[in-house]
Parts: C-alpha cells; sequence; structure tokens
C-alpha cells in the first residue's frame, strides 16, 4: 500500500486522483498550493506525489530541486493542462519518473501510478553499496546528486554501464568511482583508451600475443582483455573503436573468450564492462560509424554526466577541492580563495568542464607565488576577458541603447603613468538629462543596483513571454537552466499567469 499526495490547484482533479487513489487501495492526500505540499512532504513517508505544474504560489518544475533533495524523496509524477515538450525534457531530467498531460486517461493514470511504486520498491530493496565512496568526486547539486544516485546503483549491479558526457565532465573518475564501490574492487580497473589504438597493433594490445606471432613479437605478451580477469575493463571514448574491432569485441562481450594473435586456443577472462564517450552513439548507429549491437550490450546502465555550466553552483566546492590538491602537491601552507574569483569563475561557460576549471586554478595557483590568498588577478587573461565579454553581451542585450555613454575622462591619458584611469558620465547623463539610471541610484551599492535591475528585466521578460518559455529564451539569450534560476530566485513563473504567480 502506498501513500500518494496529490498538489493541485483543480478541486475536480484533486477528487478524481484521491477516488482513484482509493480504488487502488493505497493512502491519499490532496492540497491546492505548492507551500502546503512542501510542508507535508518535509513530514516524510510520501511515495508517490502527483505534482501540477501552474499553482497559485508557484511553478511545481521549480519546486522539483527541493522535493528531490529531501531525505527518501518520493517519485515525482507532473501533472500539467498543457503540452509542453522542454518543460517535459526539464521534469525528466529534474529526476520526475512521468509527465502527464491533463485529462489523461484512468487507465493510464493507474498505469504510471503503479509503475512508480513499483519502481520506489525495487529500489529500496535493491542491493547498493550501504556508504558509497566519493573521494575525489565533488558535487553537491541536484544533477550531480542524481547521478550519485546513479553511480550507486551501477556499485551494486554487474551490468555493463555506458558513461555519456563532454570531455572533461570526469568520465572515467565515475567508471573508478563504480568500481572502487562495487564487489570488484579489489580486482585489477584496466582501461583501454580507444583513440590511441592502432590499426596494427589493435587487437595485441587488447588481446595479446605469442612469441614470434609477428615480426617484432619477441616474446608473449598478456592482453588488456585478460589483465582486466576478475575486474573491470573501461573503454574509454568507445565511439572512436574501429568498426572491423567492434564485431570482434562484440564477441568477447557475449563469451568472454577470445584467442591471443598466434594462439591455437581460446582464454577466459570474466571481467566487468565500462565504457565512456562523448559522442552521440545513437546518431552513429544511424550514420553506420557504429554497430546497434554492440551499443545494445554496452549500455545497460546509463549515466550521463552534467556539464560544469549546468551545475555552476559546484563551482565553488570543486575550487576549494582542487586548491587543497595543489597546495598538498606543491608543500605549501593551504591558501585562502577570495570571494571576487569564486564570482570570475562562476561566470566562464566552461567548455572543458571540470579539466579546464583545474587546469585555470593551477595556473593561478602558480601565478600567486608565495602570496597566502588567490585573486581574481591571478587567473589567466584570457578567462577574465571571456567573462568580461560575456557580462558586457548581456548588458547590451538588455538595453541595447540605453547604456549611459562612459569616456575616459580628460587628463587621464596624461595620468596613467601616475594613477588608474578614470571613467567618467558624459555630461548629459551626469546631468541626468538623458540617463537611464534611476533617480537616487547612487545611494545604494552597485551589488544592489545590479539585483533591482535583473529583477526588472525578469519581471519585464515574463511579461513579454506571455507564458511562451521558447520565446522568453530567445529574447533573453539565457540557457534554460539559467532562466529557470533566475525565475525561483525572483518568485516568477514564464507558464503562470505573469508577475508574481
Amino acid at each position: 500500500m502506498g501513500n500518494i499526495l496529490i498538489i493541485d490547484d483543480d478541486a475536480e482533479v484533486r477528487d478524481t486522483l484521491l477516488s482513484l487513489t482509493r480504488r487502488m487501495r493505497m493512502s491519499g492526500e490532496a492540497v491546492g498550493t505548492l507551500r502546503e505540499g512542501i510542508v507535508r512532504l518535509r513530514r516524510g513517508g510520501v511515495d508517490v506525489v502527483f505534482l501540477d505544474v501552474t499553482l497559485p504560489d508557484g511553478n511545481g518544475l521549480d519546486a522539483l530541486s527541493e522535493i528531490k533533495a529531501l531525505p527518501d524523496s518520493p517519485e515525482v509524477i507532473i501533472l500539467t493542462g498543457r503540452g509542453d515538450p522542454d518543460g517535459a525534457e526539464l521534469a525528466i531530467q529534474g529526476g520526475v519518473w512521468d509527465y502527464l498531460l491533463k485529462p489523461s486517461p484512468i487507465k493510464d493514470t493507474m498505469l504510471t501510478l503503479e509503475r512508480a511504486l513499483k519502481y520506489r520498491t525495487g529500489k529500496r530493496g535493491a542491493c547498493n553499496p550501504v556508504a558509497l565512496r566519493l573521494e575525489d568526486v565533488v558535487g553537491k547539486s541536484l544533477p550531480m546528486r542524481t547521478c550519485f544516485d546513479a553511480v550507486a546503483g551501477a556499485a551494486g549491479s554487474g551490468a555493463s554501464v555506458l558513461i555519456t558526457g563532454e570531455t572533461g565532465t570526469g568520465k572515467e573518475l565515475i567508471a573508478r568511482t563504480i568500481h572502487v564501490n562495487s564487489a570488484r574492487a579489489s580486482r585489477p580497473f584496466v582501461v583501454v583508451d580507444c583513440a590511441a589504438l592502432t590499426e596494427t597493433l589493435v587487437e595485441s594490445t587488447l588481446f595479446g600475443h605469442r612469441k614470434g606471432a609477428f615480426t617484432g613479437a619477441d616474446s608473449d605478451r598478456v592482453g588488456l582483455v585478460k589483465l582486466a580477469d576478475g575486474g573491470t575493463l573501461f573503454l574509454d571514448e568507445v565511439g572512436e573503436m574501429p568498426l572491423n574491432l567492434q564485431k570482434a569485441f562484440l564477441r568477447v562481450l557475449q563469451e568472454r573468450r577470445f584467442r591471443p594473435v598466434g594462439a591455437t586456443n581460446e582464454l577466459e577472462s570474466d571481467f566487468r564492462l565500462m565504457a565512456a564517450t562523448n559522442r552521440d552513439l545513437s546518431r552513429m548507429v544511424a550514420e553506420g560509424t557504429f554497430r546497434s549491437d554492440l551499443l545494445y550490450r554496452i549500455k545497460t546502465i546509463s549515466i550521463s554526466l552534467p556539464c560544469l555550466r549546468d551545475r555552476v553552483e559546484d563551482v565553488k566546492p570543486l575550487c576549494v577541492f582542487r586548491v587543497g590538491q595543489l597546495c598538498e602537491q606543491y608543500g605549501t601552507p593551504l591558501k585562502g580563495i577570495d570571494p571576487d574569483l569564486f564570482q570570475v569563475l562562476e561566470g566562464y561557460d566552461w567548455p572543458g568542464n571540470v579539466r579546464e576549471l583545474f587546469n585555470v586554478l593551477e595556473r593561478a595557483f602558480v601565478a600567486a607565488g608565495p602570496e597566502r590568498t588567490l585573486y581574481a588577478m591571478h587567473l589567466p587573461q584570457d578567462v577574465r576577458i571571456k567573462v568580461a565579454k560575456a557580462h558586457l553581451g548581456r548588458g547590451r542585450e538588455a538595453d541595447p541603447h540605453g547604456a549611459p555613454n562612459l569616456a575616459v575622462a580628460p587628463g587621464a591619458e596624461e595620468a596613467a603613468s601616475h594613477a588608474p584611469f578614470e571613467l567618467s558620465l558624459s555630461p548629459e547623463s551626469a546631468e541626468g538629462a538623458a540617463s537611464p539610471l534611476p533617480q537616487g541610484v547612487f545611494d545604494q551599492s552597485l551589488k544592489d543596483c545590479k539585483e533591482v535591475v535583473e529583477r526588472a528585466y525578469m519581471e519585464a521578460l515574463v511579461r513579454r513571454a506571455r507564458g511562451d518559455v521558447q520565446r522568453a529564451l530567445e529574447c533573453s539569450g539565457l540557457s534554460r537552466s539559467h532562466l529557470y534560476a533566475l525565475l525561483k530566485k525572483w518568485g516568477l513563473s514564464v507558464e503562470g499567469p505573469g508577475v508574481g504567480s
């Protein structure tokens, strides 16, 4: 018997779902606002929650991160009166069980609820490690917490795992984390760099060879597949594996048997397979460059790693972790980190993800020398320039014609050798005649002024979007995750009736 909570402002929907839960011999409760729902969820004991998107006091999608962060968080089934594919994508990325359009047939709703409860029961009974060891994996954001749940599930299983994600997101680190938390932790973790396999030596590298099998084979060699016996074989960048090798490797996966080059007898190897790629293997299958049967074999469990720009809140803990590593590596006292450095790094889009962040931090660490604190000025110029340009670009998009006219103050060039240059407003702006700034703007700090402008911009954006998320994205130039973060920050919703919804 499951405990079901319905959060919907439509009394008819609440009554229908309550009646449905009773028919299914479940316990049901219903509330009409998001605040009431969160209060009830915090008390615990809820297995499945039906969550409406548009509620009188907020957007249900904005509450997903808070719900999923609760201890023993329930499975979430989203209810919406509007078929929004982007909303469905966001909800699924947020960890919901399903996304139902109102009204849905009773049969479909019952089936979804039954499956969600069955999944929850199975998840509770699954044999996962009691405590997941995350020695070098850093992250507290919702995307990473979702990832850790998947890692725990994979560690408690012996199935093949495919890890996907952009370059630098930490795919090999996640694979090692699964391995050290699995039953094979005491056995080898063997890495195969598929991008570095040469056409001539690929079979010898993987399967080994016998002495005299080919020119230069002066002795027997044990291949990587055999070295992984009892442990884990990790295929890094599996999308780079040549087609001819894919067929040979498929047989090894099916039978766990192979023949070294020049050998007459086959050998066995009991290994667990993990693979990683930054490529779209499904598209490669459609293009004929990757075997579909091999893809099905390697992705029994699939884990997608978030890029760093989608988990900006992890930048600070990653910096603290990396600087601690560098202090130990270079044998220096622990350095402090100035808040301005965090601000700059959080404004960068990190195309190289965590790997690039760690590289940038090491460059800053070296530039700081014996100084006890890392400042933004220690960061590489290219990073600071890109962040500054991006910030200025966003300012122009928000108000392309209203920016004050900034010019170098008279005499600044001559004084440059004695003092930093100064910036002054044009005479018109200084008098206030043509200034876009509100009265009393200098009675508050720049930070507070930015907050006021940001809120006003977001309120205007909501009105301009008129309930269309895609229109809001196009007008603002924001990423989807950044848009929803700002909407949540200011208590706004694009999908609702407007400002303050």
